[in-house]
């Protein structure tokens, strides 16, 4: 399969948490006591980085900058995809969020760089020309202005999708792209108009050479104009968003590879749909931030680290669980015990046996998914917040580091002393079992399917 390529502007968003419990002598404003800086891709970044949680290989065209925000921004990216820069004039624009008791305070914005209009160079064409499917991602910084990437979009819309995510100061998209997705305020914007969010649906159709159009409408989910018609799209009942930062990326990169897998454009709105309102229950863009002041582990996946996750509860004086297992063959039993697990804190990080752990523990034809793949089943899940990745037989090792105030167990370890457990009673923590689903188990689906 092509790889997902995602043309837009970067950003680099930074957010500073604290403590604030005074007033400043001179100025009825609070003082914030600064704790820690978390650090993530913004923009187009942001987008590249989720749609790397719904396909195998995913490439960022944007401009990059060679100021001290845009080498941090750059050694973010390319830990996650692959990065064609281009060249880009001014200074890296960073999004600094002031924060306290996990509440925004003041948001500081610096940096002006802007999309070089100079030609092309071969490597940005090439990505480009060998997309199976292309997100632009438009966060009004000069890209999607560029006139000979327009051009080249232009020639790539009649032979593969491409999902055109705008911005009220972006230029419009080209014509024949398969799908625009506009919010609300955007599509309110662009009609100069508050109608309903289906009559804007069609408005915005009326103006854009576009297959179809979808509008999203934040926790009311979206409503896709195709063919005349128009179809509204409900998020799952019961999800409640945490923080709904990066909904939208979330929304953009899961459709584009939707459509990449050869969906069609509803089943990919409704899958988008399902994503963002997931993505923004377990946390949204906040997930994926790394602290400035702990190294990044080398298990892990897609999204915050597991030890990133571990320190900011532990910084919220928040209650961590962590449980493990293979997750070879993702079932209601699992789902189940995930579930129950994360209700039991404040977030859940599973520890999941590397390949070669679950050889050395189930055999040579074991596992089925390889730990990659299982990693980003894990994470899809609203009641994951994040997976790292261990070799060794049992987590000891991993748990000695992450020090959750849970283990979770299923119910058919009761009998069982478990090996990590003086590790986790060692850092203060307690073991809970849960109840297993009878009927469910990874070795009886493999026998099952074997035995057909």
């Amino acid at each position: 399969m092509r790889p997902l390529v995602v043309l837009g502007d970067a950003l680099l968003d930074v957010d500073v948490d604290g403590t604030s419990d005074r007033l400043c002598p001179d100025a009825p404003v609070p003082v914030v006591d600064l704790a820690r800086e978390w650090r993530r891709p913004g923009g187009a970044g942001l987008a590249a980085l989720l749609a790397a949680r719904s396909t195998a290989e995913v490439v960022l065209v944007t401009p990059l900058g060679g100021d001290q925000a845009g080498r941090t921004l750059s050694g973010l990216l390319e830990r996650e995809v692959r990065v064609v820069p281009m060249p880009l004039c001014g200074t890296t624009v960073t999004k600094t969020r002031v924060r306290a008791a996990g509440q925004s305070l003041v948001r500081l914005d610096s940096g002006d760089g802007r999309a070089e209009y100079s030609p092309l160079t071969a490597d940005v064409r090439e990505a480009l020309r060998s997309a199976g499917a292309i997100l632009v991602a438009d966060y009004g910084r000069g890209v999607t202005g560029h006139p000979e990437i327009r051009k080249l979009l232009a020639e790539l819309a009649g032979t593969i999708p491409i999902v055109w995510d705008p911005h009220p100061r972006g230029a419009e998209p080209v014509a024949g792209i398969r799908l625009a997705t506009p919010n609300l305020a955007e599509a309110e914007q662009l009609t100069e108009s508050h109608a309903d969010a289906e009559n804007l649906a069609k408005q915005v159709h009326s103006l854009w050479k576009a297959d179809a159009v979808c509008v999203t409408t934040g926790s009311r989910g979206a409503v896709l104009t195709e063919g005349g018609s128009c179809t509204t799209f409900r998020p799952p009942s019961g999800v409640v968003a945490k923080d709904t930062c990066g909904a939208g990326d979330r929304f953009a990169s899961a459709v584009t590879a939707a459509l990449l897998d050869g969906a069609s454009i509803a089943d990919a709105v409704a899958t988008g749909v399902e994503s963002a309102a997931r993505f923004v229950a377990t946390g949204g863009a906040a997930t994926l931030s790394t602290v400035d002041n702990e190294p990044r582990p080398e298990t892990g996946h897609h999204g915050a680290s597991a030890f990133d996750v571990a320190a900011r509860v532990r910084a919220q004086g928040g209650r961590l669980v962590a449980t493990g297992g293979c997750f070879d063959l993702l079932h209601p039993g699992h789902a189940s015990l995930l579930r129950q697990a994360r209700a039991l804190g404040d977030a859940l990080v599973v520890c999941l046996n590397s390949d070669s752990s679950v050889r050395g523990l189930k055999g040579p034809g074991r596992p089925i998914v390889t730990a990659r793949d299982r990693a980003r089943l894990l994470t899809e899940l609203a009641s994951v917040d994040a997976v790292v990745v261990f070799d060794e037989p049992d987590p000891a090792a991993v748990l000695d580091r992450l020090r959750p105030d849970v283990w979770v167990k299923g119910g058919d370890y009761a009998d069982t002393e478990l090996p990590e457990s003086a590790v986790v009673r060692r850092h203060g923590g307690e073991i809970v079992l849960i109840p297993t689903i009878r009927g469910y188990s990874t070795s009886r689906l493999v026998a099952a399917a074997e035995g057909a």
